[in-house]
């Protein structure tokens, strides 16, 4: 199985981008995050005619997460267990397919509202811990994916690409970060390349492309018997080099069959 989380920055405006993705890279799933736009507005059709239906929480001109799927999947959760019902951000969606759960997620950023948007952050990645921590009581195969907005490790920006205090990285941050990988979940990407130098973000601005100055904090974390199914991750930094990128790009892990 081959799963794949890309935050596309606008799913209609990357529209071309993400149809020419799927025809050429033919995931069995697509997670998609920040495609600023409510269910109805969601470019269905172009993904369609390429053999993929979709699953959406969408959220007008902010935030929202999608499913495109070329097998059959079923909706577990549309928003993140644990969190109140007064919370309205498009953040999270759940499906199942072929016995694996796959979480797509977009966590809050924390760098705006001040100390109240800080602490959403950190109560949507406590809520996102004890939700792994059920899965794994509940014997679960399965993956938490999507655009983290964590850099948990220095290895994992360039450095002065963020500003000291960032809430990408402070240590309240990288600690709720730890806090979920310790539940049993593992690194995909760390676990095939434990040392390189390696990114998924670029910003637009200070020429953060042209300078690899990035960051990486999209990730797909696996719990224990998939992380012994993995194969092969890729990170797909030539999406970012094409018109009218999205900052992100996209992130594959690939997924021996069950023995």
């Amino acid at each position: 199985m081959k799963i794949t989380t890309w935050n596309v920055n606008s799913v209609r405006t990357r529209e071309s981008h993400v149809a020419d993705f799927l025809a050429r890279e033919q995931p069995d799933l697509l997670l998609l995050q920040e495609i600023k736009c409510e269910e109805h507005q969601f470019p269905r059709m172009a993904f369609k005619n390429l053999g993929y239906d979709a699953v959406v929480v969408g959220q007008k001109s902010y935030n929202g997460v999608a499913v495109l799927h070329r097998v059959p999947v079923e909706v577990l959760h549309p928003r993140l267990p644990g969190m109140p019902e007064s919370d309205t951000h498009a953040r999270f969606i759940e499906v199942r397919t072929q016995g694996i759960t796959v979480g797509n997620l977009y966590l809050p950023n924390g760098n705006s509202g001040g100390d109240e948007g800080y602490a959403y952050k950190l109560a949507w990645m406590e809520a996102l811990r004890a939700h792994s921590e059920s899965l794994m009581d509940a014997d679960t195969d399965f993956v938490l994916a999507g655009d983290y907005n964590v850099c948990p490790t220095d290895a994992d920006f360039a450095p002065r690409a963020l500003p000291a205090g960032d809430a990408l990285l402070r240590p309240e941050t990288r600690a709720a970060f730890n806090a979920l990988i310790w539940t049993g979940l593992t690194d995909a990407t760390r676990a095939l390349y434990p040392s390189e130098t390696l990114y998924t973000f670029w910003d637009y601005q200070a020429s953060a492309w042209d300078r690899n100055a990035g960051l990486r904090i999209d990730f797909q974390l696996l719990s224990p018997r998939l992380a012994e199914r993995l194969t092969d991750v890729i990170i797909h930094k030539d999406e970012r080099a094409k018109p009218q990128p999205s900052d992100h790009v996209p992130l594959s892990v690939k997924l021996a069959k069950a023995a």
